[in-house]
C-alpha cells in the first residue's frame, strides 16, 4: 500500500470511529443558564434612633373648679418652652422618652361673688413622658403618656384687694401626635397633650377651699436629632 492510500485509509477510519461520539452527544441535554432575577433593591428609610433636642409652642385652654365659693373659671392661654428626648427604633417600631419645660400664659376668671373675682392660673408646666409610634419612613405617628408637673395659682379679688396662693402640683398626661423628618436631622411635630394637675387647698382666708386645674394643650415643635445614622435598612 502506497503512502496516500495508507493517508485515504486512515482519514475513513477516522471518521467511522467518530460517528458513535457524535451520535452520544447529541444525545447529552444541554444545562441552561441558571436565572436568580433581577438585582434586588435595597430601600433606605429614616432612622428615629438618637437623642435630639428641640423647641415647642401651642395653645393651652382647660378648667379648675373652685369649693368654696363655688366657682369655674376656663384657664387658657400661650406656652413655649423646649424638649429634650430620646428615640430607640427596632424595625418599624420607634420607642421614646421625652421631657419638656414650657413657659405658660394660661389663665381665666369668673365673678364668684357678688364683689370677688375668682381667678385660676399657671405660669410653668413640665412633663416627662413615653412614646410609643409606629414608623412610616419619615413620618412617625405616636402615643405618649406619663407625668406632669406645673404650678397652679389662685387669686380672689374684691374690689382693690387681692388674695392669692399657689401650689406646685403633680399630675400626669397623656396624648398623641405626629412627627416628620423635613430635613436631614430636622424633624417638625403637631401634639396634642392632657394634663390634670389634681387640686390642692388654697386657704385663702375663709372663701377659698380646693381649687382643681385641668388643661388640654395643643402644640407645635421642631428638633434636632445629635446621634445615631439618618437612615436604616430594615
Amino acid at each position: 500500500m502506497t503512502f496516500p492510500k495508507a493517508v485515504k485509509a486512515g482519514v475513513a477510519t477516522l471518521a467511522l470511529l467518530t460517528i458513535p461520539f457524535a451520535a452520544q452527544a447529541a444525545d447529552v441535554p444541554i444545562k441552561a443558564p441558571y436565572y436568580k432575577g433581577a438585582p434586588r433593591s435595597v430601600v433606605s428609610y429614616y432612622n428615629w434612633t438618637g437623642f435630639y433636642a428641640g423647641v415647642n409652642a401651642g395653645y393651652g385652654f382647660g378648667t379648675s373648679t373652685w369649693s368654696l365659693p363655688a366657682a369655674s373659671p376656663k384657664p387658657k392661654g400661650f406656652l413655649a418652652g423646649g424638649t429634650l428626648g430620646y428615640n430607640w427604633q427596632s424595625g418599624a417600631i420607634v420607642y421614646g422618652i421625652e421631657g419638656d419645660f414650657d413657659w405658660s400664659n394660661v389663665k381665666g376668671s369668673v365673678n364668684c361673688a357678688v364683689v370677688t373675682t375668682c381667678e385660676t392660673s399657671s405660669n410653668w408646666l413640665a412633663t416627662f413622658r413615653g412614646r410609643v409610634g409606629y414608623a412610616f419612613d419619615r413620618w412617625l405617628p405616636y402615643i405618649t403618656a406619663g407625668g406632669a408637673y406645673g404650678n397652679v395659682k389662685a387669686t380672689a379679688t374684691t374690689g382693690a384687694v387681692s388674695t392669692s396662693a399657689s401650689s406646685a402640683q403633680f399630675g400626669w398626661t397623656f396624648g398623641a401626635g405626629l412627627e416628620y423628618a423635613f430635613m436631614g436631622n430636622w424633624t417638625a411635630k403637631l401634639e396634642y397633650l392632657y394634663v390634670d394637675l389634681g387640686s390642692f387647698n388654697a386657704g385663702i382666708a375663709p372663701v377659698v377651699n380646693n381649687v382643681s386645674f385641668k388643661e388640654s394643650i395643643v402644640r407645635a415643635g421642631i428638633n434636632y436629632k445629635f446621634s445615631g445614622p439618618i437612615f436604616s435598612r430594615y
